[in-house]
């Protein structure tokens, strides 16, 4: 959530956001004439607060002169007054309700190097890592090679549950067991990563502080249950919420987390999107990064947190691309993200598998996560960041298309053949 007086004291600089990343700008509009009412009720109400305080004193000096019915004539004037600043007191909080109300709908700030754009089409390439494969055999997809493997159900999956749910078999479910083991040892051993198992079911306070509710309440999974509670989307809700409402010391940070969890999202809006196989499931498994840092440090921890999560597409050596995302394509609580999208045959292209995004104080303004640099220092708001590190399901289905053979099977890339027990290769 963007800061109320920062919004008031530069008001042109965040409509000139707003319109690269097209998002309209009537609201700010809005924002000036709410806090214009604002500014004349408390005025309004100290004057009203004044002249009851000097008529209250005037009642004792009546009274103490013996002039009862002029003290009785005030006391009426005193009653009324009070009348009016509750009216008033009334009216300031029906008009900051409406201001936060505003304020909770309004995007994140893009950094200034973030470039100006439309949609994913002006997205600018950072880097490329890894070439490509050039196969001298028919490639086929990972549906095609997961069904003839016997490591993939699709079919029994929706029946089962529906469309966009998956079942994996056999080495299918080792590989993705031993992916998060692999993603987790990487990033606890070599990054400093604390582990952490965070719950799958979360309240909308939490799902409020990570700014996914309310503007984006169609893409979760909401419990039938009167405590409001929902599936996760990601472990980004409960990880950065860890320390929500609580105040840190500048000592504590940076905090790095990682964490595995199942995802939920109901892809809302995406029906008729990559429909076959898993590039978009309801239901699919992650490993998060999440960092809480201080303010001055968000830009370097986001450099170091995007290295982290390439750093397992190197160690399986996917090629991969490494992209800075456009305003029109930026998330609304993000100042500044990077894509990796990992090279996918089948498609000839490069897909998403991994989106490192720089929040700001967007977030721990939200969820009120805050930190002081000293025992008599002002609070601050910490910087919170994340991204995944990866989304297992689509490493899976990277592994899958790069490595597979012309007679059908698969080789396992040699980091993660530790973590299934030497196993070089997948078969029928």
């Amino acid at each position: 959530m963007l800061d109320l007086v920062f919004v008031r004291e530069n008001l042109e600089k965040v409509r000139e956001a707003f319109e690269k990343r097209h998002y309209e700008t009537d609201a700010l509009e809005t924002f000036v004439e709410l806090d214009k009412t604002r500014r004349e009720v408390i005025s309004e109400s100290d004057r009203v607060n004044q002249q009851r305080n000097a008529s209250s004193r005037e009642i004792g000096q009546l009274m103490q002169t013996g002039k009862r019915d002029e003290a009785e004539e005030k006391k009426a004037e005193v009653s009324k007054l009070k009348d009016k600043q509750k009216e008033l007191e009334q009216r300031r909080s029906e008009v900051e309700a409406q201001m936060h109300e505003l304020l909770v709908g309004l995007p994140n700030i893009p950094a200034d190097d973030v470039p100006i754009g439309t949609d994913e089409s002006d997205n600018e390439e950072i880097s490329k890592w890894g070439k490509p494969r050039e196969f001298d055999f028919e490639i086929k997809d990972h549906v095609d090679l997961g069904e003839a493997l016997g490591i993939l159900d699709l079919e029994r999956a929706a029946k089962i549950a529906g469309a966009r749910f998956a079942i994996l078999n056999g080495v299918g479910a080792r590989m993705e067991r031993a992916l998060i083991n692999f993603m987790l040892e990487v990033q606890t051993t070599q990054h400093g990563y604390q582990e952490t198992l965070p719950p799958f079911i979360v309240n909308d306070k939490s799902l409020f502080g990570t700014s996914n509710l309310p503007k984006f309440e169609e893409d979760l999974f909401k419990l039938q249950d009167d405590r409001n509670f929902y599936l996760i989307p990601t472990a980004e809700v409960p990880v950065t919420n860890y320390y929500a409402g609580e105040m840190l010391e500048a000592s504590d940070l940076p905090m790095n987390f990682t964490a595995y969890t199942p995802c939920f999202r109901s892809e809302a809006g995406s029906y008729g999107r990559d429909t076959r196989g898993l590039i978009r499931q309801h239901q699919f498994e992650k490993v998060e990064l999440v960092k809480y840092c201080l303010p001055e440090n968000s830009e370097e921890e986001h450099e170091k947190l995007t290295a982290d999560a390439e750093k397992i597409l190197q160690l399986l050596e996917i090629p991969y691309r490494k992209v800075i995302l456009s305003t029109g394509d930026l998330s609304f609580g993000s100042h500044k993200t990077y894509d990796l999208e990992a090279w996918i045959p089948s498609q000839n292209t490069y897909r998403e598998i991994s989106s490192c995004s720089n929040f700001g104080d967007f977030q721990a303004r939200r969820m009120n996560l805050r930190f002081k640099r000293s025992g008599d220092a002002k609070p601050e708001f910490v910087h919170t960041l994340n991204g995944s590190g990866l989304a297992v399901g689509r490493t899976w289905i990277a592994i899958l298309e790069n490595y597979q053979q012309e007679d059908g099977s698969v080789v396992i890339p040699e980091a993660l053949r530790p973590y299934m027990d030497g196993l070089e290769k997948i078969e029928a």
